[in-house]
């Protein structure tokens, strides 16, 4: 392979896709990009390289690809694992939401996949019959790989309900005896039982992978990080009076009800500016500084922590900050959440309050080096002057990496922003 070559999959490609396109002399021009900039992906050589196996008794020579599905022949389309992002290569089939033998119609989900950052629906590319499930719930499939077959065609008694395979009950017989049991076997019925009763009382369910990614990020995070939380408070009373305020007027322009977490990311993208490192990564022996700010925003969902990312969030003004957030909420709600939506943050706000948390320390998100805890209002007596008065007061923490983050950085870090919500006209005028 030449330099030339070799230089034009460097530039085309990621770097674990052009390990793989070199090693398996692969022409890179027949590969569609999915990637950042339209790069190829691990994931976009895979799902080439499944559709080159499944085409090979075909008279192409290429793979027809349509909606991430091959047609392999008239009437039939196979559904196959669409390209799942940059990083991600292979997926766990949660739930099959069509059975074999009924009747999909085009662009109606058939099954449902969860990869370690998101869950997604593959939709049907045609319409017609649910002919083949190639994979049952629980297993793993890899970019490319064969989910089901579809034979076209219009919907019929016979295809509007599943096939099923009828069960029949096994009968089994008894046998009585007027013999007593020996005490052995006494005693090893009440284990049986006993065991049985134990059964009845707990449940072993597999962890989803999501789950299982948000326990190795948040023990890497701990692994990696020199982590440590500093801690402040802060009087609510002006920001709360400004919201009641704007309020109405607000919602009328933006068609959306103004929040405390938009204040919460300006004031963060103002202390960032002022504190860089709060803002950066460390990559091997370097540090890379970021000149943006994407700020993610943490959603709990039923099925764990997820982060949406608010992109270029100093450009947002108030009003498409709390749009993008209501809108990541709904969208983590109903599991819309794509794996674009989660990606690139620099810097993440968490907000325990809303559950009722008083002071917590939050978990690094990797490799950020910095995230902001929100927590519960709370009125309570503070000193105002030489008086004491009745105040809504919240507790902030900082938790961040040690290694590249000085105590003074995250300290007057966390000083700034509650300056700013203490006094968020400081916002207007950059005071």
């Amino acid at each position: 392979m030449t330099n030339e070559i070799n230089n034009k999959i460097n530039e085309l490609a990621m770097p674990s896709a052009a390990k793989m396109i070199k090693e398996k002399d692969i022409d890179i021009s027949e590969i569609s990009g999915t990637g950042k900039d339209e790069r190829v992906t691990k994931g976009d050589v895979l799902l080439y390289l499944n559709l080159i196996k499944k085409n090979s008794d075909s008279t192409y020579n290429k793979p027809n690809i349509e909606n991430n599905n091959l047609k392999k022949r008239d009437g039939i389309m196979d559904v196959l694992v669409p390209i799942l992002g940059e990083s991600v290569v292979e997926a766990t089939v949660s739930k099959w939401i069509k059975k074999q033998g009924e009747f999909v119609e085009i662009d109606e989900p058939i099954v449902e996949l969860e990869t370690d950052k998101v869950t997604l629906e593959v939709p049907a590319a045609i319409s017609g019959t649910i002919d083949h499930l190639a994979v049952a719930e629980g297993d793993t499939v890899e970019v490319g790989a064969l989910l089901a077959m579809i034979v076209a065609g219009e919907k019929t008694l016979s295809n509007t309900k599943p096939t099923t395979d009828k069960l029949e009950p096994i009968k089994t017989e008894q046998k009585l005896t007027k013999e007593q049991p020996k005490k052995q076997e006494i005693d090893e019925n009440s284990i049986i039982s006993s065991s049985r009763d134990k059964e009845n009382l707990e449940e072993r369910v597999p962890m989803s992978r999501l789950r299982q990614a948000i326990a190795r990020r948040l023990k890497e995070a701990q692994n990696t990080a020199a982590m440590l939380t500093t801690y402040n408070e802060v009087d609510m009373t002006a920001l709360m009076e400004m919201r009641s305020n704007y309020q109405d007027s607000f919602e009328k322009k933006n068609g959306v009800r103004l929040g405390y977490m938009s204040f919460f990311v300006k004031a963060a993208i103002d202390a960032l500016r002022e504190f860089p490192a709060v803002n950066a990564e460390i990559e091997g022996n370097d540090i890379i500084y970021k000149n943006y700010y994407n700020i993610g925003v943490a959603v709990g969902t039923s099925q764990g922590l997820v982060v949406p990312v608010l992109r270029n969030a100093d450009k947002l003004s108030f009003g498409e900050t709390e749009m993008n957030i209501v809108s990541f909420g709904k969208k983590a709600k109903d599991g819309d959440l794509a794996i674009s939506d989660m990606a690139g943050g620099t810097f993440t706000i968490s907000n325990g309050g809303v559950y009722g948390s008083l002071m917590s320390s939050p978990i690094l998100n990797p490799p950020q080096s910095g995230i902001l805890g929100m927590h519960k209002i709370q009125k309570r007596p503070v000193a105002i002057g030489n008086n004491i008065e009745i105040r809504p007061m919240m507790y902030l923490a900082l938790s961040y990496d040690h290694r590249i983050i000085d105590g003074r950085e995250a300290v007057s870090f966390l000083v700034r922003i509650k300056e700013i919500i203490e006094d968020p006209r400081r916002l207007v005028i950059g005071a």
